[in-house]
Formats: structure tokens, sequence, C-alpha cells
């Protein structure tokens, strides 16, 4: 699955807007998530004194914010192994199994969760 070939074409779009957004903030992670609608919501780490959200929570509270009530898909990019369990719940919130892509800097899929 890490092959670009073997990656869904709005997959691979949601890959690259959640890059493009770490490497614009210069923060840890980007990430990319698609409702039901094929919206896609893009975010980055939010890190302030009063608030701190994962990228990926930041990109699901910005869907429900617009009316999303379900996702497709959802993408993060990170140097990080693995997502905490706070980001596949918030995901795992709007129902149903999501997939979500967790990549390298460099884009390269490593493995797929699956949120819900």
């Amino acid at each position: 699955m890490t092959e670009a070939h073997a990656i869904d074409p709005e997959d691979r779009k949601i890959i690259v807007l959640a890059r493009s957004a770490r490497a614009r903030n210069g923060v840890a992670e980007g990430a990319a998530v698609r409702d039901e609608t094929g919206r896609t919501y893009v975010a980055a780490t939010v890190g302030l004194p009063s608030l701190e959200l994962s990228a990926l929570r930041t990109a699901v509270a910005m869907a429900v914010a617009s009316g999303a009530t379900s996702l497709e898909a959802g993408a993060v990019v990170t140097e990080a192994e693995a997502l905490a369990d706070a980001d596949l719940a918030a995901v795992a919130d709007l129902g149903g199994t999501t997939p979500v892509l967790l990549a390298g800097p460099d884009g390269t899929v490593r493995t797929t969760l699956t949120a819900g």
C-alpha cells in the first residue's frame, strides 16, 4: 500500500494537502480529512499555551464546524510512528470505519489505520 500507484487519487490528494500544511507551518504534523460530500479540511498541529491539538483533531474539528456528518478518509503526515488514540477517536466520533493514512514527511504511506 505504500507505492504511489496503489493509493487512490483522492487519498493521494489528502496526503499532499497534509504534507503541505506541515511544511508551510513548520510544525510536527499536517493532516487532512475528506467528508461524505468530498470536501477536504486541512490543518496543522496547534500548539498554544492554552490550547494544544494534533493536526488530525484540528482537521476533524474544522470538518464538524463546517457541517460534515461523516468522514470518508483521513491522512496524517508526521515523523511519528503512530497516532494517539485520541486522534483516531476523534475520527471515529463521526461514525463508521474510516481509514486514516499515516505517512512520513516525504508523503510515503507507512500504514493505514482504521478509526471506528
